[in-house]
C-alpha cells in the first residue's frame, strides 16, 4: 500500500465532551507501531457500551476520544513483528484480545487475557503510551482498544480476528462484541440440551443473541422476560415462546410457570434484582444461571446459601467465553453456513456522516443494531 509508513488523513467521529453530539472531524491516524495493525473500517454498528462511554455517568471522562469497537475492517499496513496479519485481510475489531502467551490464553477455559483484556478507562495503545490518533498535532485518545468511529484505527494484532474473505463485513461486523457476547453466553457457558426450558433476562441485542443460541440449541421453551413489554413481538422471531414483564406480578412467577424452575437462564440487564431473579428461579438439581449485564460498581449479588446447597449453579461470562482470534472466525463460518442469521439483528444502517442517528435511535430504544457505512 502507498500508504504504509505514513500518516493516514481521514475522516472520525469525535466526542469532544460527555453527552454532545459527536463531531465528524479529519484526524490524523499515525502508522502502526511494534505488534500493531492499521485497518480501514468499512462498517461500524453501535452498542450500548459506546453509548455509556459516550454519556460517561458513572466512570472516569476521558475526552477527546474517538468511540466505537464494534465492526468490520480490512487491513492497510502492519507494524513490526506482525506475521499472522497482511495488509488485505478481513479482519473483525474486538475490544478484548489474545496475546496467545499468557496464563488466561493458554487455558482452555479462559478467554481474559492478561495483556489486552479490556480497559476502559486507558486512552492510549499499550505498546508506546500514544493514542495513535491526533488533529492539528494534539492527541485523541483511543477507545478499548479499537476506536472504530474512524475510517482507519489503529489495533494490537491480538484485538483482531482475521476471517473469512468471503463473508459480508456489512453483517459479520455485529460478531465483534454484542452478538458473540450474547450468543457464546448460551451456547458456550450455559449449555442446554434439547428440549430444555430457558429463561432470557433482558431482550436487547444481546439478550436475543442469547436467545438465538437457546433456539439453535434446541430449548423447546424459551422465556422472555422484561419490563417492556412491546419487546415480545420482536423477541418471537428469535424463538421467544412465553414473555413475563416483572411489573405485572408482585411475586417470582417463573418457578411456577416451569413447575419448579427453568433449566438454564441467562441474565442479560446488568440489574442486580434481574441477577438474583435469574439465579434463583433455575431448577433445583441441575439449573443454571450464567450472567452477562455488567452490574453498577456498588451492587452485591445476595442468596440463601441454600439456593447453591440444592444443587443449582450460579456462573458468570465474559464475550461469552470466546476467544477472540481463536473461536469468532467459526462463528463466522456458523453464519456463513446459515445456521446462525445474523440480519434480523441489524434494524438500521446509516451513512457514516449520520452517526448521531445512529445514537439517537439507541437512546430511544428503536431497534437492535444500526450499521454506519464508512464510504458515504
Amino acid at each position: 500500500m502507498a500508504t504504509a509508513g505514513k500518516v493516514i488523513k481521514c475522516k472520525a467521529a469525535v466526542a469532544w465532551e460527555a453527552g454532545k453530539p459527536l463531531s465528524i472531524e479529519e484526524v490524523e491516524v499515525a502508522p502502526p507501531q511494534a505488534m500493531e495493525v492499521r485497518v480501514k473500517i468499512l462498517y461500524t454498528a453501535l452498542c450500548h457500551t459506546d453509548v455509556y462511554f459516550w454519556e460517561a455517568k458513572g466512570q472516569t471522562p476521558v475526552f477527546p476520544r474517538i468511540l466505537g469497537h464494534e465492526a468490520g475492517g480490512i487491513v492497510e499496513s502492519v507494524g513490526e513483528g506482525v506475521t499472522e496479519l497482511v495488509p488485505g485481510d478481513h479482519v473483525l475489531p474486538v475490544f478484548t484480545g489474545e496475546c496467545k502467551d499468557c496464563a488466561h490464553c493458554k487455558s482452555e477455559e479462559s478467554n481474559l487475557c492478561d495483556l489486552l483484556r479490556i480497559n476502559v478507562d486507558r486512552g492510549v495503545m499499550i505498546g508506546d503510551g500514544q493514542s495513535g490518533f491526533t488533529i492539528n498535532g494534539k492527541p485523541i485518545f483511543h477507545f478499548v482498544g479499537t476506536s472504530t468511529f474512524s475510517e482507519y484505527t489503529v489495533i494490537h494484532v491480538g484485538c483482531l480476528a482475521k476471517i473469512n474473505p468471503e463473508a459480508p463485513l456489512d453483517k459479520v461486523c455485529v460478531l465483534s462484541c454484542g452478538i458473540s457476547t450474547g450468543l457464546g453466553a448460551t451456547l458456550n457457558v450455559a449449555k442446554p440440551k434439547k428440549g430444555s426450558t430457558v429463561a432470557i433476562f433482558g431482550l436487547g441485542a444481546v439478550g436475543l443473541a442469547a436467545m438465538e443460541g437457546a433456539k439453535m440449541s434446541g430449548a423447546s421453551r424459551i422465556i422472555g422476560v422484561d419490563l417492556n413489554p412491546a419487546k415480545y413481538e420482536q423477541a418471537k422471531k428469535f424463538g421467544c415462546t412465553d414473555f413475563v414483564n416483572p411489573k405485572d406480578h408482585t411475586k417470582p412467577v417463573l418457578v411456577e410457570m416451569t413447575n419448579g424452575g427453568v433449566d438454564r437462564a441467562v441474565e442479560c440487564t446488568g440489574h442486580i434484582d434481574a441477577m438474583i431473579a435469574a439465579f434463583e428461579c433455575v431448577h433445583d438439581g441441575w439449573g443454571v444461571a450464567v450472567l452477562v449485564g455488567v452490574p453498577h460498581k456498588e451492587a452485591v449479588f445476595k442468596t440463601s446459601p441454600m439456593n447453591l446447597l440444592n444443587e443449582r449453579t450460579l456462573k458468570g461470562t465474559f464475550f461469552g467465553n470466546y476467544k477472540p482470534r481463536t473461536d469468532l472466525p467459526e462463528v463466522v463460518e456458523m453464519y456463513m453456513r446459515k445456521e446462525l442469521d445474523l440480519e434480523k439483528f441489524i434494524t438500521h444502517s446509516v451513512p457514516f456522516s449520520q452517526i448521531n442517528t445512529a445514537f439517537d435511535l439507541m437512546l430511544k430504544g428503536e431497534g437492535l443494531r444500526c450499521i454506519m457505512r464508512m464510504d458515504e
